[in-house]
C-alpha cells in the first residue's frame, strides 16, 4: 500500500483575494513504482471529472464542470455534498486564519451553485467505483487559505512569494506522510521558477537528511529515507490525477471566495465592477474602491498582496 498526496494552488498571481493551496490524499494498492499506472487507469474511467483547472475553467466559462469535479471530490472521500461555505471549509479542514472582511457574504452562498446536489453525489459514487477498480481510495481533501494580511506579514519576515507557497504546500502534505505506515509519494506542481526545495522539505518534514534525486528546470525530486517518502515538483504536474483534483479544489474555493469578496464590496460601493483580482484589473478595482476601503476602516495591507 502506498500513500499518494497531490498538491496545487490557485491565486498565486492575483493582488486581491486569498492564495488557496489544496492537497488530496490517496491510498494505492501497489508499491511506489506502480502508482503512476494506477492513476492513469483511473483517469481513463472518470470521463474527465478531474483535470487541470486552468483548462476546465477559463475566462469565467466552465464553472459548472469545475464545481462538479471539486464537490464530487469532497463527497467521494466521505465529506458529503456541502450546502454552505462553512460546510465546505469544514469538509476540507480549511485553515484560513483571521476571517476576511467578506466572510459574512461567503456564508450566504448556497452550494452547489450551478449543479445539483444529486449530480454531485452521483459523480462521486461513480468516481469511487472507478477508483476501487483501479486499486485506489481517496482518503482526504484539504485546503489552506492565505489571506492578504497574512501573506503580507509573511513577506515582512523575509520570505518571498515562492517561499510562502512552498511552505504552505508542504505543511499540508506533511501530516499525511507522517501518519503513513508504509511508502508515500508527494506530487506537486512546480512553484514559480523554483528548482531547489531541499531546505523547505527538510523543514516541513523535520528531516535532517533529504536526498536530492533531481533538480532540473522541469523536475525536482527528493527522497526522505526516514519516512520512506519521495517528493516531486514538476512542470505540468496537473497531468497526474491527484494534482489535478487538488488544482480543481483550490480553484473552486478561490472562485467562491472572490464571489463573496465582490458581493461584500459591491454592497458598499455603488456601481463597483467585480474583479478576479489579477494585476491589471486589480489596479482598476483599487482605484474605484479607494473611498469604500477607507470608510470600512481597512488599510491596503489588509486587502492587497504586495508581491
Amino acid at each position: 500500500m502506498t500513500l499518494v498526496v497531490g498538491t496545487d494552488e490557485a491565486g498565486y498571481g492575483p493582488n486581491l483575494g486569498p492564495l488557496v493551496i489544496a492537497a488530496t490524499a490517496w491510498e494505492a494498492a501497489t508499491d511506489a513504482d506502480g502508482v503512476e499506472g494506477a492513476f492513469a487507469r483511473a483517469a481513463d474511467g472518470i470521463d474527465g471529472l478531474w483535470g487541470d483547472s486552468k483548462r476546465i475553467f477559463r475566462g469565467g466559462a466552465g464553472f459548472a464542470a469545475l464545481e462538479r469535479g471539486a464537490v464530487a471530490g469532497v463527497a467521494a472521500c466521505g465529506g458529503g455534498v456541502p450546502d454552505r461555505w462553512s460546510g465546505l471549509l469544514a469538509a476540507v479542514a480549511a485553515c484560513d486564519g483571521e476571517p476576511a472582511e467578506w466572510a459574512e457574504s461567503a456564508e450566504r452562498l448556497r452550494l452547489p451553485r450551478e449543479i445539483s446536489h444529486d449530480d454531485a453525489a452521483a459523480a462521486a459514487e461513480k468516481a469511487n467505483g472507478t477508483l476501487v477498480a483501479s486499486g485506489l481510495r481517496l482518503v482526504a481533501v484539504r485546503c489552506r487559505l492565505v489571506q492578504p494580511r497574512e501573506f503580507n506579514a509573511l513577506l515582512d519576515t523575509g520570505l518571498n512569494k515562492s517561499d510562502i507557497l512552498s511552505r504552505a504546500t508542504l505543511d499540508l502534505a506533511a501530516p499525511f506522510v507522517n501518519a503513513a505506515a508504509g511508502e508515500s509519494v508527494v506530487w506537486c506542481d512546480r512553484h514559480g521558477g523554483r528548482r531547489r526545495y531541499a531546505p523547505l522539505v527538510s523543514r516541513a518534514f523535520a528531516s535532517p537528511l533529504v536526498q536530492v534525486i533531481s533538480e532540473t528546470p522541469d523536475w525536482s525530486a527528493y527522497r526522505l529515507p526516514s519516512a520512506c517518502c519521495r517528493i516531486e515538483f514538476s512542470v505540468r504536474g496537473e497531468s497526474r490525477l491527484p494534482v489535478a483534483m487538488a488544482s480543481m479544489t483550490a480553484k473552486y474555493v478561490r472562485e467562491l471566495a472572490m464571489a463573496a469578496f465582490n458581493a461584500w464590496w459591491g454592497g458598499r460601493c455603488a456601481g463597483l465592477e467585480p474583479t478576479a483580482g489579477y494585476p491589471v484589473d486589480a489596479v482598476r478595482w483599487r482605484r474605484d474602491a479607494e473611498a469604500s476601503v477607507q470608510a470600512a476602516g481597512l488599510g491596503w495591507d489588509d486587502l492587497w498582496r504586495k508581491a
